[in-house]
């Protein structure tokens, strides 16, 4: 069984940054991602990486903005945030897995806890 562990969450003013970490305890699956969910709403998809390829793939709306990132001797994966915006208050979660529909809950097997962030105007 895979354990993925998130840390770097936090509170942030409008217009700062945050960095956020997740280690996977072992490495059976080629991608690891990001998904968030704000109260009320759905859990949604962020950002992707291929272990093997090296290839990312983002949501509209975080383009530019974030940046996903991968240290491959620990088993970790980053998110970093940028121009973070009061709507960017969500629980982020880890994920990782091999299925096809990267930009869906449906293409990952193992998931972090969540780690909370919070936005403020």
């Amino acid at each position: 069984q895979v354990q993925l562990v998130e840390s770097g969450g936090g509170l942030v003013q409008a217009g700062g940054s945050l960095r956020l970490s997740c280690a996977a305890s072992s490495r059976t699956f080629s991608r690891m991602g990001w998904f968030r969910q704000a109260p009320g709403k759905e859990r949604e998809f962020v950002a992707t990486v291929n272990w093997n390829t090296g290839s990312t793939f983002y949501a509209d709306s975080m383009k530019g903005r974030f940046t996903i990132s991968g240290d491959n001797a620990k088993n970790t994966v980053f998110l970093q945030m940028n121009s973070l915006k009061p709507e960017d208050t969500a629980v982020y979660y880890c994920a990782a897995g091999s299925g096809l529909l990267y930009r869906t809950i449906r293409g990952y097997d193992y998931w972090g806890q969540g780690t909370q962030v919070t936005v403020s105007s």
